[in-house]
């Protein structure tokens, strides 16, 4: 059983003792004042987070799938930043987030489904056949959620990978992880409210795994997303702009390459280059 004194995200923050009697300015300046420690706490975890990202890259590489899972706001977050990664980088069902309670807890919160060992476990056993060449990253900002622990040692029985995101030094998923990335924001504003400082960080580092992996794994020509899915008017204007800077045509040729190359932005990259597509 965890011991939650011991938590720093548990403990009462000095600084905002006194928040019920401030006026909104202050509350606003008292928050923003804690997020300005948050970026320095993960930069702290610089080389773990490299590692996580060679990691999922070699996973992605092995024909494996990268697997979130977490329970309330760290859930969520998995879940937020594995649906962004089709749309960014045309990358389907590789990505997957999962969370207790399932899909429905996004919007309606099922908080006592996070104390289910198995909950998590038997969907990526039975809907997924996780398997030895995925890898799985478990989050949860106190490390005490027991579906994130049975997710972690379902993990290691496939002879998966795991990573840890979490935001206590003496986390209960360390010893469950192969590699732990532990960003230590202190105590929240409002006292245990985890989706605050802890939250942000959290958000940080899947935004510097996912996006590093795709990196590393191709999916980005220079700094564009040449594998965006031009789904809608805007993103179609995007692509013919990410053409024209990356080999300096004109838009009207940067159009008939990109329906030329199927909508595939980094085909349409290479055709320009290639000089096969003319008016």
């Amino acid at each position: 059983m965890t011991d939650f004194s011991t938590l720093a995200t548990e403990s009462r923050n000095a600084s905002t003792e006194q928040i019920d009697k401030m006026s909104a300015i202050e509350i606003a300046k008292c928050i923003n004042e804690e997020d300005k420690t948050v970026a320095f706490a993960v930069e702290k975890c610089l080389p773990e987070i490299a590692t996580g990202i060679e990691w999922m890259a070699e996973s992605l590489y092995a024909g494996g799938r990268v697997f979130y899972c977490g329970a309330g706001t760290s859930g969520r977050l998995g879940v937020v930043d594995a649906s962004e990664i089709p749309p960014t980088y045309g990358l389907k069902d590789r990505v997957i987030g999962l969370m207790a309670g399932g899909y429905s807890a996004i919007i309606t919160p099922s908080e006592d489904a996070e104390d289910d060992f198995d909950s998590i476990a038997s969907v990526m056993r039975v809907q997924y056949g996780y398997g030895k060449n995925d890898i799985l990253v478990a989050i949860s900002a106190s490390g005490s959620a027991n579906c994130v622990k049975g997710a972690l040692k379902a993990a290691r029985d496939a002879g998966s990978k795991t990573i840890c995101i979490s935001c206590n030094k003496n986390s209960d998923l360390i010893p469950l992880s192969d590699l732990a990335i532990i960003a230590e924001v202190g105590p929240e504003v409002i006292n245990g409210s985890t989706r605050m400082k802890a939250g942000t960080a959290q958000k940080m580092i899947l935004n510097m795994l996912s996006t590093g992996a795709m990196v590393r794994y191709g999916r980005v020509r220079g700094n564009f997303m040449a594998y965006m899915i031009p789904s809608n008017k805007k993103l179609v204007a995007r692509a013919i702009r990410m053409i024209c800077q990356k080999t300096g045509c004109t838009p009207e040729i940067a159009e008939i390459a990109l329906k030329k190359a199927n909508i595939v932005i980094a085909d349409a990259m290479d055709m320009v280059e290639a000089g096969k597509i003319t008016k």
